[in-house]
């Protein structure tokens, strides 16, 4: 075990049993937002983050104003997340999965972090902001190729001082009226982005298959959520079930502590980097169960 925590005996002894817990086992992996924290991504949950008001799916499709602004937000949102790189935790998972100690990610997050970290298993619950899709035609976007059309439409929103943000990174209500809302290249159409909003349910066969991956594993670590949303809580209660060991990496408390085998109060790059260190041998393979 690293030194990392050394002067925290509390939290190195926490990772230790981590350690220990999952050694052996095919982990499933459900992360959320603090994973990506380090790669400068808010976590909208943690201690001292600003309160959120996510837009409504009914918002967005029956209030144009709504929707202008939507996508003002959107627009910047995806341009901070294409200009994020993974951070060490990302990386971590990915080499979990390539070791074979990992058995995919089921992420609530929809930066695309995971992907681009190497991880190939990735069920993305809440969608991702790569691709755009018409609600009428169903025709999918590349969201650069989409990217390119909003700024040449609005040449103003590539200047961030012409753009004010609000506190939960959404933009403020009187900016974009003049905004030109892309539509379907094809019909004409409404276009939305791959991501769940705030009201909507998960696809059906999306969470299925992010229950189908907790299935073929033997262990479950959860990192970087509160578990605030349902399907979290729900994917921890199948592998509870399933009598599977439970590892939450987390900083601050989530609604799942008590039902956790082991909780680490750290943060998630270190915890997971050191995870990795120790659930993989020298030549990037998972060690035989003991």
């Amino acid at each position: 075990m690293g030194t990392l925590w050394d002067e925290d005996a509390e939290t190195a002894e926490a990772v230790r049993t981590a350690v220990d817990v999952l050694r052996g086992h095919r982990i499933a992996v459900l992360t959320g937002a603090g994973v990506s924290t380090d790669s400068g991504i808010p976590d909208y949950r943690g201690k001292g983050a600003p309160v959120r008001t996510p837009m409504t799916a009914q918002q967005f499709l029956t209030d144009d104003a709504s929707r202008r602004r939507y996508w003002v937000g959107s627009h910047l949102g995806w341009k901070a997340f294409s200009a994020s790189s993974p951070n060490a935790g990302h990386r971590a998972l990915a080499a979990l999965e390539r070791a074979g100690a990992a058995s995919g990610v089921i992420t609530q997050n929809v930066d695309g972090l995971h992907v681009r970290a190497g991880s190939h298993r990735v069920v993305e619950l809440h969608g991702t902001m790569r691709r755009v899709s018409c609600l009428h035609c169903g025709q999918v976007f590349d969201r650069r190729d989409l990217a390119i059309r909003v700024e040449q439409d609005n040449p103003w929103i590539t200047v961030p001082e012409n753009v004010e943000l609000g506190p939960d990174g959404d933009v403020l209500p009187h900016v974009g009226d003049d905004f030109v809302v892309p539509v379907c290249s094809v019909c004409g159409g409404v276009l939305k982005p791959d991501v769940v909003f705030f009201g909507e349910f998960i696809p059906a066969e999306k969470f299925r298959e992010a229950e189908q991956l907790v299935h073929s594993s033997t262990a479950l670590l959860i990192a970087g959520s509160s578990l605030v949303v349902n399907s979290g809580i729900r994917l921890l209660e199948r592998a509870r079930r399933r009598r599977m060991p439970v590892v939450i990496v987390n900083r601050g408390q989530t609604c799942g502590d008590s039902r956790a085998t082991v909780k680490v109060d750290a943060g998630t790059s270190e915890v997971l980097t050191e995870l990795a260190r120790e659930l993989t041998t020298a030549d990037g393979t998972a060690p035989a169960a003991p």
